[in-house]
């Protein structure tokens, strides 16, 4: 089966993922952009259509409302968009971490293409980083990704790695008033890479207020019971067509919680609430059912996996509320 990475890289150690070209620090963009797959543009062209009839046998007529985006590259079609679609280009991802990676100390960390082009994204670490009990460190980043086949918008988002594990998370904050955490633009409407970070913020109290919940997470311990509704709630699809895997997920995350993750037995995750979502992490990033590991990350990252895994947090928020 063909992978669904195009191509990727990264700096550090390997990826949980395991993918993409290995990268020493402190590379210009123009570097990352030529090593993760990112140098070349998308392009557009009119829909055209072949006719069959008795008038129209054989003609070829535009279709107005219409175009085709593909690779510049390698002629590949990408998808088939509305014309007040706005493509945000490759070397547009990549140019938006250039004042934050020279000048904000920023380092880029991954960057790559999945789906042979559809969908683009580049990991930055912003330095900030934060320590629960038992030495459990956890580092903030800022992921920017967009797709040009209509599955997403360009997106944003702050974005949280415990290191211990690798295992991934979305910063999203609960409470009224915080600063966002995320920006979200649609294709209708031109991407303004300055504008989204004054958006984002790119600011120190977002990163705070969500190692607080963290912290409130790792101070609350759960009892068995608890744990066990956890999982079901979260786990639980009333519309699955197979019950069964739902079983096998909560019984394996059960385990990760239950000593078996990584991480798990550390002061902050031994029967805490934030062991319970670091199980759900571990098991969506690391262990899910999935073809392959490119559809592991894409499903992780923007995916069923990404909003498994926000479910998590919102069912481990609820128990310190």
């Amino acid at each position: 089966m063909a992978h669904l990475v195009e191509q990727m890289a990264y700096v550090g150690e390997t990826p949980w993922h395991g993918l993409g070209n290995q990268l020493t620090e402190k590379q210009p963009l123009e570097v990352w952009s030529e090593q993760a797959g990112m140098n070349w543009q998308i392009e557009e062209s009119p829909v055209h259509f072949i006719a069959r009839g008795d008038n129209h046998l054989g003609e070829l007529l535009a279709y107005p409302d219409s175009k085709v985006l593909y690779r510049s590259d390698t002629q590949e079609p990408l998808s088939v968009v509305g014309n007040r679609y706005k493509v945000v280009q490759p070397e547009e991802i990549l140019e938006f971490y250039r004042d934050l990676t020279e000048i904000s100390g920023f380092e880029l960390e991954t960057a790559g293409v999945l789906k042979g082009g559809r969908k683009l994204w580049a990991l930055a670490r912003t330095g900030q980083t934060g320590v629960l009990k038992g030495k459990d460190r956890t580092n903030a980043y800022v992921l920017l990704a967009t797709a040009c086949d209509g599955s997403m918008a360009t997106t944003a988002q702050f974005t949280s790695v415990r290191v211990v594990c690798n295992n991934t998370l979305a910063v999203a904050l609960q409470d009224q008033g915080a600063a966002a955490t995320s920006v979200k633009v649609r294709h209708s409407t031109a991407f303004d890479g300055e504008k989204v970070k004054k958006e984002l913020g790119i600011s120190v109290s977002s990163w705070s207020r969500f190692m607080d919940q963290m912290k409130e997470l790792s101070n609350r311990p759960v009892r068995i019971k608890e744990s066990e509704d956890f999982f079901r709630k979260v786990f639980t699809d009333p519309n699955a067509r197979n019950p069964d895997n739902n079983q096998k997920a909560m019984a394996r995350a059960l385990e990760l919680f239950d000593g078996h993750g990584r991480g798990s037995d550390l002061a902050s995750a031994r029967g805490t609430a934030y062991g319970l979502l670091n199980a759900v992490t571990e098991f969506v990033d690391h262990e899910r059912r999935a073809r392959n590991t490119d559809y592991r990350l894409d499903s992780a990252w923007f995916g069923q996996g990404a909003n498994l895994k926000q479910k998590a947090l919102d069912e481990a928020m609820a128990l310190v509320v």
